[in-house]
């Protein structure tokens, strides 16, 4: 069985359509379209990361040449916090009253 903050991080069906109609189906660091998911959560689920569309994007796989997502997830310190700045001020120019404080699970 599921701990409550383990369901509260994942990602619901609902909003994986909903993150991939808002993003047109692209990478929202590179542009591509082809092997991208929306499953790259802007706060991680190791920190508590909500499953909600505030806090999702869509990215390339480790089966692009690009790798955004992996690059997020284990680049090197200066590519993480360059891909961090791309995907926050792109979810601001989505959602006007973006608050980073209200995505993280919460006992």
């Amino acid at each position: 069985m599921k701990s409550r903050r383990s369901k509260a991080t994942d990602i619901p069906t609902k909003v994986k359509k909903i993150v991939w109609e808002r993003d047109g189906g692209r990478c929202v660091i590179c542009g591509n379209a082809n092997n991208v998911m929306p499953n790259a959560h802007y706060i991680s689920r190791a920190n508590g990361g909500l499953g909600v569309e505030e806090n999702i994007v869509t990215m390339c796989t480790e089966l692009t040449i690009n790798q955004c997502h992996r690059r997020y997830d284990f680049g090197t310190k200066l590519e993480r916090k360059i891909i961090s700045c791309q995907i926050e001020m792109y979810l601001k120019s989505k959602y006007p009253n973006w608050d980073k404080s209200k995505l993280t699970y919460k006992k």
